[in-house]
């Protein structure tokens, strides 16, 4: 098998602002897996949050790509993947994710199906998807929000933690007023202190808020444990429910886990976590990190297991360079396609800079 990397910069349509960063633009690696005549293709983002930087993440999926091209072909790989025998111990989650799709992608194109069936979906899987309203004034919010709901977006979520709460409740009642018959969720992305949550949750339930992620600092999930245990609103973990291990220590102990495949290592990981949500009365949902179509299509294949789908990434880029997925109307749905069900947009072919990543590739 052959690989190869390609990097490029992803715009965002607008800076989007969140309680810690504000964010124009994020790097991201495609690796390609090519074998037989047939392509597949994953890519991984860069994270300050995470600490991957575009060099790094070349760097390490060099190394994965050349433990892949050992293999005969990309099923006997996709099998040592799912065995943890790939990328090499230690690799990050977004490097085996990233890995993963590729392989992914090249398997079903092989069989001739799309990624879903692989998974054990009878059809392609399709359900809303919400929309992130970046920390703005509320006037732009509400116009945002009017916008939104005009195109058919049902779940709107509201991005929260500025240094007066009342910021944030303005914002909630702006994109409420302006879209009455839209779920909210709220992100304060671990901005609020555990007093400051108790306080404003009470009063977020009556803005119609439907759940909120992450409201406490991460690093104490006992904390977050606890609030959720009070709270008026369902609680989602999500920067401390990173792994597995993360997950276990809080299925039944929040209402909700947020499972994001570039933290978790991909679609096979993530379906470990259902497994070990399931009955525990923690639900699951689907997010994302801003990506392109690609980055964000491996989630959309396990949409039907999600009781909150947020796979936005892909609708705030000034412009996509892969389509199949969907989603401007407010609805995310797996390709029709073979494999993941994605494919580029007709200049592709001029971003990034491509290279092989395997030697004689």
């Amino acid at each position: 098998m052959k690989t190869s990397l390609r990097t490029t910069r992803l715009e965002l349509a607008e800076p989007l602002r969140i309680s810690r960063a504000t964010m124009a633009a994020r790097d991201a690696v495609w690796l390609t897996v090519e074998h037989g005549g047939l392509r597949g293709h994953g890519e991984a983002v860069a994270s300050a949050y995470y600490g991957l930087d575009a060099a790094t993440l070349v760097r390490l999926l060099r190394d994965a790509s050349a433990a892949v091209a050992r293999h005969a072909d990309p099923e006997s790989a996709l099998a040592a993947l799912c065995a943890g025998e790939l990328p090499a111990p230690g690799a990050p989650p977004a490097v085996a994710a990233a890995v993963e799709s590729a392989l992914l992608d090249l398997v079903g194109k092989r069989s001739g199906h799309g990624a879903y069936r692989l998974l054990g979906a009878a059809g392609p899987p399709s359900a809303p998807t919400a929309r992130t309203l970046g920390i703005t004034t509320p006037e732009r919010a509400g116009a945002l929000a009017a916008r939104l709901a005009d195109r058919g977006f049902t779940l709107l979520k509201v991005k929260a933690g500025t240094a007066d709460p009342e910021d944030d409740l303005a914002r909630i009642r702006a994109v409420r007023a302006a879209a009455p018959h839209a779920r909210l969720l709220l992100d304060p992305n671990g901005a609020w202190s555990a007093a400051q949550a108790r306080e404003l949750l009470p009063r977020c339930a009556e803005l119609g808020v439907v759940a909120v992620e992450q409201p406490l600092v991460p690093g104490d999930p006992e904390a977050l444990a606890a609030l959720a245990a009070r709270s008026p609103l369902p609680v989602i973990a999500d920067e401390d429910a990173v792994s597995y291990e993360d997950a276990k220590r809080l299925a039944g102990r929040v209402q909700g886990v947020n499972v994001k495949l570039a933290k978790c290592g991909g679609v096979f990981a993530a379906l470990r976590i259902a497994g070990l949500l399931a009955g525990s009365g923690t639900d699951l949902m689907l997010g994302c990190l801003t990506a392109s179509t690609l980055g964000i299509a491996p989630a959309v294949h396990l949409v039907h297991r999600a009781r909150w789908v947020d796979l936005d990434g892909h609708l705030l880029l000034a412009r996509d360079p892969w389509r199949g997925i969907g989603g401007a109307e407010g609805t995310v749905r797996a390709g029709d396609r073979p494999g993941l069900g994605v494919r580029p947009r007709a200049r592709e072919g001029r971003l990034g800079v491509a290279a092989p990543a395997t030697p004689g590739a």
